[in-house]
């Protein structure tokens, strides 16, 4: 008769063929194993310890993810009916054709969707070059998989490290869509790190702009990509705000002024941007030589950095020119020409001033100039501080510290004599060995800086007089004499 295996959840029992026939005699029903010691025997039993150890091992998995667990459902996951195998490529082409939809709906901007695409085609590339597959099935993704790939975009596809780590953050996202899809049930990424490197965002200086502006350029096709250029160093436009900006994007606002208004093609943010001078006159330039509605004559994006790099050798720029060097140009000089980090981050268009604070990079004349303006409003704040009484100006930092020395060893807290004292002070304590200083401190008690000064005096008169005569010493009872 045919061999069955039923399961029991709860009371609930399902049952479905081994594809085994057994004779009854040789079956004990309270063990659930055939006896006798034949090799028949010996194969239903393996066959019934295998099926025993899979489907307990079933049962736990599905108890680990789920909190309803039915007979039914260990078995349809052990025979492979509830299995849903997706596989890598088909999920992310899936997932791309939703991005093209959105992308063609200008939802989404054609960058993010050519990013998404980019990342699935490196897939593919190490799939067959690095595993000799066409494919992979999502479970079958593991650790290994992940850094396997990370160092093939890296080695192979020789990407920079922020950049594989876009591409591996855009891995990422489809997997997280397996999961919640419940295509897998473990991510693959759970100890696996995504750091992105910080990197230092370039910018123009204020003279290096005007050096830009102020050089004669014999073809017309570097004069138009740099005053493009220079129009968004003095309003933060990225290239696609820039290449669709027509007049409905120029408005007067509550001042009265002139602003540039539209919102971000790449995040749908609003932004409002004063139309300063420099770029209301590029603008003038090419009123009469508008086409499609745009104001600006804007190619397309290579070209645009290849003209850039032409423009920064012949202007002697050794910087590397890109479009995006305007914006994060904008964002440096008005900061570092003190328009408050607010303002810049929504004329940016951007959400969190955080993002703000990585375009932006600080001069160290803006944090000298800023240091100097509180200086001088802290100015007189140092004769609050208990214990300790202000520097004559014209005592250098080498005789403040001697000071603040002399000051630790006899204890003083009083308020420093007139300057000529305390020059007197040091002359004398510089000039003093080692052995004399430490008599002067123990044997002498003193309470104050003119007590200190008249006890060096003594100490010299007693001491110096007739041992020395062209030195310190005499010079000093000499000003003495003179007092």
């Amino acid at each position: 008769i045919p061999l069955y295996c039923r399961i029991t959840v709860n009371g609930d029992d399902k049952s479905f063929g081994l594809k085994k026939d057994i004779n009854p005699k040789f079956w004990d029903v309270k063990s659930g194993t055939a006896t006798g010691r034949t090799k028949e025997a010996s194969a239903i039993n393996d066959l019934v310890n295998r099926t025993r150890t899979a489907i307990d091992n079933v049962y736990r998995q599905l108890l680990e993810r789920e909190n309803d667990v039915s007979a039914e459902k260990v078995k349809n996951t052990f025979l492979g009916f509830d299995i849903k195998c997706k596989y890598l490529l088909v999920a992310f082409d899936e997932h791309n054709k939703e991005k093209k939809e959105l992308s063609d709906r200008k939802v989404i901007s054609k960058s993010t969707f050519d990013k998404y695409r980019i990342t699935r085609d490196h897939l593919a590339e190490f799939l067959k070059k690095k595993r000799n597959l066409s494919d992979i099935a999502l479970k079958g993704i593991d650790y290994e998989f992940i850094v396997d790939f990370e160092r093939f975009l890296l080695t192979d596809r020789n990407c920079a490290k922020n950049t594989t780590a876009k591409y591996m953050q855009f891995f990422k996202h489809i997997i997280i869509l397996a999961l919640k899809k419940e295509w897998i049930y473990k991510n693959p990424f759970n100890n696996y790190s995504i750091t992105v490197p910080k990197s230092d965002r370039g910018y123009l200086t204020q003279s290096e702009v005007e050096t830009l502006m102020q050089h004669e350029f014999t073809a017309k096709r570097l004069e138009r990509v740099r005053d493009i250029f220079v129009f968004c160093c003095f309003c933060g436009l990225p290239y696609i705000d820039v290449k669709n900006l027509t007049e409905e994007g120029i408005n007067r606002l509550f001042d009265s002024k002139l602003w540039i208004t539209g919102k971000r093609g790449k995040t749908d943010v609003s932004y409002e941007v004063p139309l300063l001078e420099v770029p209301r006159m590029i603008l003038e330039k090419y009123r009469n030589s508008r086409k499609n509605n745009r104001l600006l004559p804007v190619i397309n994006n290579q070209n645009m950095n290849k003209y850039l790099k032409e423009i920064g050798g012949l202007c002697g720029i050794k910087k590397k020119l890109t479009f995006h060097l305007a914006r994060h140009t904008f964002a440096t000089l008005t900061l570092t020409q003190g328009v408050a980090i607010e303002s810049v981050s929504k004329m940016l268009g951007h959400t969190n001033i955080s993002t703000t604070q990585i375009y932006a990079q600080i001069l160290n004349e803006k944090v000298s100039g800023d240091m100097t303006l509180f200086a001088k409003k802290l100015k007189g704040i140092e004769s609050k501080l208990q214990g300790n009484s202000p520097v004559p100006e014209n005592i250098s930092i080498l005789g403040d510290f001697s000071l603040q020395k002399i000051r630790n060893i006899f204890s003083l807290t009083d308020i420093l004599p007139e300057s000529r004292i305390v020059e007197r002070i040091l002359k004398i304590w510089r000039c003093l060995s080692d052995s004399e200083k430490c008599t002067i401190s123990k044997t002498m008690k003193i309470f104050s800086w003119d007590g200190l000064y008249n006890c060096l005096i003594d100490y010299l008169l007693d001491n110096h007089l007739e041992k020395n005569t062209d030195s310190v010493f005499h010079s000093e009872i000499n000003n003495v004499a003179n007092f």
